[in-house]
């Protein structure tokens, strides 16, 4: 194999492959990057779960397939001195990578070895907008869970309904559910993506205009952009009934500006030192125009007040500030709605406007 490419595209190529490269597993070609060209260089990692392939222009002057250290090659190509790069592949698996004076020779694995990332067979395409759905999966999947002993909590649930795609996820302490319309001549979809291959979309793909096609079959879901492919097994089971989750009515309802909340809570969140203390942020409504947002550690205390509009009782109640630090993060109005059911009930987090999204976060027991 001889291969000649630009040093900016094989950084960007291996930067994206390498999220999906094995760095816990039995397999240990799956730590290595399968690297093939054809009339293209195509790369792809696989860790058994997750695949990404990228594809990147390169002047092909002899076809070949290899499998390389990923670690490794990131390294030596980052640090390669001119944008040309050489890839040159003996007989033997020997790679010699050339840039300006600067040789490297590595020790290559056949590809024949390399597992085969699966094929989504008798899919069914979706194809929706690219950066709408990288807005959503960033204002959900941050909420599904990391217990593997409850794996439907693992993943972000994908529903389609008369037009309406919703993400969904959830932890068992706080839920995210986020709808938009699009135009899909699918009537009614629902199936579980692991949280993990959602987040690398949202990481791995350019945040474009253009539509994505979305694969899926029973057992796998394929995400297909011009230049990448990310295949991912889906969660087998039934998602829980969300709908029936949320509170339809509150004792009490706030809108606040977002970003003074976001930063009150992380100014809060300066003297707790350990979440699985499970020191809690206090929100005191100490008015009809004020909360009170404080925390009080074995560091020492903090406080301060935030101008609100209150309607209903005021309450009195501890949360975890990570959740609502999170969710402030990626809620894009400069306003919100919060509604609480009480010191032991789910509070809500609503746009003034529709229902564009919801988030509920339970609160800490005292």
């Amino acid at each position: 194999m001889k291969v000649i490419c630009s040093r900016s595209l094989f950084v960007d190529a291996i930067n994206t492959v390498q999220k999906a490269v094995g760095t816990h597993t039995t397999l240990s070609i799956l730590e290595g990057i399968l690297f093939e060209a054809s009339d293209s260089v195509k790369l792809t990692g696989y860790d058994s779960e997750t695949g990404i392939e990228h594809t990147m222009p390169a002047e092909v002057l002899v076809p070949g397939q290899v499998v390389i250290a990923a670690r490794l090659l990131g390294d030596v190509v980052r640090k390669l001195p001119e944008d040309t790069v050489k890839i040159e592949v003996n007989d033997n698996l020997m790679i010699t990578i050339e840039s300006g004076s600067s040789v490297f020779h590595l020790r290559g694995l056949s590809a024949l070895d390399y597992p085969k990332i699966p094929i989504v067979e008798e899919a069914r395409l979706l194809k929706v907008p690219q950066n709408k759905l990288i807005e959503m999966i960033r204002q959900t999947a941050f909420s599904a869970s990391t217990d593997d002993s409850r794996p439907i909590l693992n993943g972000v649930n994908v529903v389609l309904e008369n037009g309406v795609l919703t993400l969904v996820a959830v932890d068992g302490f706080r839920l995210a559910v986020r709808h938009e319309e699009v135009e899909a001549k699918e009537e009614s979809v629902s199936f579980i993506v692991p949280a993990k291959a959602m987040n690398e979309v949202a990481r791995v793909l350019p945040n474009v205009e253009g539509d994505i096609s979305i694969y899926y079959s029973h057992n796998h879901i394929l995400f297909d952009s011009e230049e990448t492919r990310l295949v991912s097994r889906l969660i087998r089971g039934e998602f829980m009934n969300y709908k029936g989750l949320i509170p339809s009515s509150a004792e009490s309802s706030l809108v606040i500006n977002t970003s003074h909340l976001l930063a009150a809570c992380e100014r809060a969140s300066l003297i707790i030192e350990s979440e699985s203390k499970r020191f809690p942020v206090t929100f005191v409504s100490t008015s009809d125009s004020e909360l009170q947002v404080s925390a009080r550690t074995d560091v020492g205390t903090t406080e301060e007040d935030i101008e609100v509009k209150l309607t209903g009782k005021r309450f009195d109640i501890d949360f975890n500030p990570k959740y609502f630090i999170d969710i402030l993060k990626v809620v894009p109005d400069e306003e919100i709605k919060i509604e609480f059911s009480g010191s032991v009930g789910p509070s809500v987090i609503k746009p003034l406007e529709g229902d564009r999204y919801a988030y509920m976060i339970l609160p800490l027991r005292r």
